[in-house]
C-alpha cells in the first residue's frame, strides 16, 4: 500500500529519537481540497481500533479508514529539493494532475 524509502527510513528514525516517539507509528493522512489536489499530514501516533498498520523499510505506518483510499499506491521519500533543503515528498498516483485541468478548471 505504501512504500517508504530508505533516505526516508533514515529520517523518520532520526524524528522519531529526536522526540521520544520510538514506540509511536507513524500515522500518515490525506485530505482532497476543493480543487481536487491532495495535501498530505503525518505524525507520531497510537494506532486505534480501525487503523490499518504496516510496515516500509522498518518503519511503523498507521492510517485511517478514510484514508486508506487516498494513499494506495503512494511512495514516501525524503529529497534534497536545493542545496541543504530537505525535505519529504509524497510520491502518489492518486494526486495526478488535478481534474480540473478537464474540467474548465474550476471547483469540483
Amino acid at each position: 500500500m505504501i512504500t517508504v524509502t530508505q533516505s526516508a527510513a533514515r529520517q523518520i528514525r532520526v524524528a522519531a529519537a529526536q522526540s521520544g516517539s520510538e514506540d509511536l507509528g507513524l500515522r500518515i493522512a490525506a485530505r482532497r481540497d476543493e480543487r481536487g489536489e491532495l495535501h498530505y499530514a503525518m505524525g507520531f501516533d497510537d494506532a486505534r481500533e480501525d487503523d490499518l498498520v504496516l510496515s516500509s523499510e522498518g518503519v511503523a505506518l498507521v492510517v485511517a479508514p478514510a484514508h486508506r483510499v487516498l494513499l494506495e499506491g503512494m511512495t514516501l521519500d525524503y529529497v534534497e529539493l536545493e542545496t541543504g533543503d530537505f525535505r519529504f515528498i509524497f510520491i502518489n498516483p492518486n494526486d495526478a494532475p488535478t481534474a480540473a485541468a478537464g474540467n474548465g478548471g474550476g471547483p469540483r
